[in-house]
């Protein structure tokens, strides 16, 4: 597997390739933040690790996430199982992953800077009632929603086809919801553009927000133009 990360790759430059890479740090104990300026072995040799444990999972987290963002499916030909499959096999599991570690972060950046930037308050306050939205969606897709378009699509009986209306017509709704909120944020961060002389940590929230508002606007994408119209067209 190529490298994509070396022994002399700059701390910070790691997290703004690749912003996932701050969970990794953070789980090894590196300081990404004060001590982002300096060669990854630096850190490694600090805290007596072995570069070549670190160097092979920091890779392979990285190629992992490379995958997954180039995974494609044949939308025209897919069921919809096999198209319910790819939205929870990569944006639900996104969403599960990213939400709980980036919370963290959010909090950390308005504990440490929001008595000189009071709209971090905002932004925890939008981001906190983002994720409670999107992890109660999301159980609620994968548990009672998307196993009912599976039960229609191989039992399109008139009472599944009701109940189709009616699920569909909710989840447009919860979508239009939490993409108001991301949108929201975008215009409270002014298009996710940190303050000079942010920290790190507080451009890596940054980052994050907006990497979280595209993968939401594509999962959505997904769902409302592509899903649920094949859904109708079976009804």
């Amino acid at each position: 597997m190529t490298q994509i990360f070396t022994e002399s790759s700059i701390i910070g430059n790691i997290v703004t390739e690749f912003p996932k890479a701050s969970d990794f740090f953070k789980a090894n104990r590196i300081d990404f933040c004060c001590g982002g300026n300096r060669p990854l072995i630096e850190a490694i040799e600090e805290r007596n690790l072995s570069s070549e444990e670190v160097l092979t999972e920091l890779n392979a987290l990285y190629e992992e996430a490379k995958r997954l963002n180039e995974s494609t499916i044949n939308w025209e030909q897919a069921s919809l199982t096999e198209l319910i499959q790819y939205i929870v096999g990569k944006h639900h599991r996104y969403l599960n992953e990213e939400l709980p570690k980036l919370t963290p972060y959010v909090t950390k950046v308005l504990r440490v800077h929001g008595a000189q930037h009071p709209h971090l308050a905002q932004i925890h306050k939008l981001f906190n009632q983002l994720k409670v939205e999107l992890e109660q969606h999301t159980i609620k897709e994968e548990t009672e929603d998307f196993p009912a378009l599976i039960a229609f699509e191989e039992d399109p009986k008139p009472e599944n086809k009701e109940k189709l209306s009616t699920i569909l017509s909710a989840l447009e709704d919860e979508h239009q919801h939490a993409g108001d909120i991301i949108k929201e944020i975008r215009k409270v961060t002014y298009d996710f553009t940190p303050p000079p002389g942010a920290c790190v940590t507080y451009r890596l929230v940054y980052q994050r927000l907006e990497e979280l508002e595209s993968d939401l606007f594509e999962h959505i994408h997904l769902e409302n133009n592509i899903l649920f119209p094949r859904a109708v067209q079976t009804m």
